[in-house]
C-alpha cells in the first residue's frame, strides 16, 4: 500500500490522525472525528491554528469557555455547504454531538493573533471549475481572501465519471509569484458510499509516482508533485482539502504536457 494513503477506519472518536511528524512534513495537520449523539471531541494547540469543519451532523461548540451554540445542519457532505469554526492558536475547543457527527479538524502553524469566529454556510463562496467531464464544484471555506495565519481549506464535489485537480498541477516550490509551496491532504467521501476512485501523486522526474485506489473515508497525502484524481461512473466524489506552507497563498504550476487541455 502506498505510504501516501491512509485507509478509512471504523469506530468512534478520533479515527484519523495526521500530524507533521507522522506525515514527514512541516505544516499540515488533519484529524477526522466520528461521534454518536452525546459523545464529545476536544483539542487545541498553543502553536497551531484550527479550522473545525462540520462534514455531517450537529454539535454544540465551546471555544475557550465561550458557548458558540449548536452548529451544523447537513447530514451528508453532498448536500449544501458546511458550518465551520476558526480557532486561533492557544485556544482550546470542545464539541458535544447533538446528532451523529463527522468532524474535520484542520490545523497549521499559528501565533494566536486572530479572533475566534464562526464561519456560516451563507458566507461561503462557491464556484464551478472545468469543462465537460472535468467539471467540479468548489466551496471555499478558508480561502486566502479570508483571515487565517497559515490554513487554506476547501471542499470539492466531483461528479461520477469526472476528473478533479486536473489538468495535473503542483504547488511544491517556494517560487512566488509563479508557484507557492503548500502541503496538502485530501479527505475522500463517495456517494453511494461503496464507490471508489483513483488518485495519482507524481513528480516530473518520477522520483515520486504513486497511483492509489481511493475509497470512502480515505485520506491521501500530497507532500509534493502533481495530484489529479478521478471519480468512476455512478459515484460522486467529495473531498475536503487542507493546505499550508511558508506563505499563505495558492499559486500552482500546471504540467506542461497537459496544459493544452485548459484551452479546449
Amino acid at each position: 500500500m502506498s505510504k501516501l494513503l491512509l485507509k478509512h477506519k471504523q469506530g468512534k472518536g478520533r479515527i484519523l490522525h495526521v500530524t507533521p511528524e507522522n506525515a514527514g512534513w512541516t505544516y499540515v495537520g488533519f484529524d477526522v472525528w466520528k461521534l454518536d449523539k452525546g459523545q464529545s471531541a476536544k483539542g487545541g494547540d498553543k502553536t497551531r491554528e484550527t479550522c473545525l469543519v462540520f462534514i455531517t451532523g450537529k454539535g454544540r461548540v465551546t471555544v475557550d469557555g465561550k458557548d458558540l451554540g449548536i452548529l451544523g445542519e447537513r447530514m451528508s457532505p453532498f448536500e449544501g455547504k458546511p458550518w465551520s469554526v476558526y480557532v486561533p492558536a492557544g485556544a482550546s475547543w470542545s464539541i458535544s454531538a447533538e446528532t451523529p457527527l463527522e468532524l474535520g479538524v484542520c490545523t497549521a502553524p499559528g501565533t494566536g493573533k486572530l479572533p475566534i469566529r464562526v464561519i456560516s454556510p451563507d458566507t461561503l463562496g462557491q464556484e464551478t471549475r472545468g469543462k465537460g467531464t472535468n467539471v467540479r464544484y468548489v466551496t471555499n471555506i478558508l480561502p486566502e481572501t479570508e483571515p487565517a495565519e497559515s490554513l487554506l481549506v476547501v471542499e470539492v464535489i466531483t461528479p461520477g465519471g469526472h476528473t478533479s485537480s486536473y489538468p495535473p498541477h503542483k504547488h511544491d516550490q517556494d517560487d512566488l509569484p509563479r508557484e507557492s509551496l503548500l502541503e496538502e491532504t485530501y479527505y475522500h467521501r463517495f456517494n453511494p458510499s461503496q464507490g471508489f476512485g483513483f488518485q495519482r501523486v507524481y513528480t516530473d522526474d518520477r522520483s515520486l509516482d504513486e497511483a492509489m485506489a481511493i475509497e470512502d473515508g480515505d485520506v491521501t497525502l500530497v507532500p509534493k508533485g502533481y495530484h489529479p484524481c478521478a471519480a468512476i461512473h455512478g459515484y460522486d466524489l467529495y473531498y475536503l482539502n487542507v493546505m499550508a506552507g511558508p506563505k499563505r497563498t495558492w499559486k500552482f504550476h500546471n504540467a506542461k504536457e497537459h496544459e493544452w487541455l485548459i484551452a479546449r
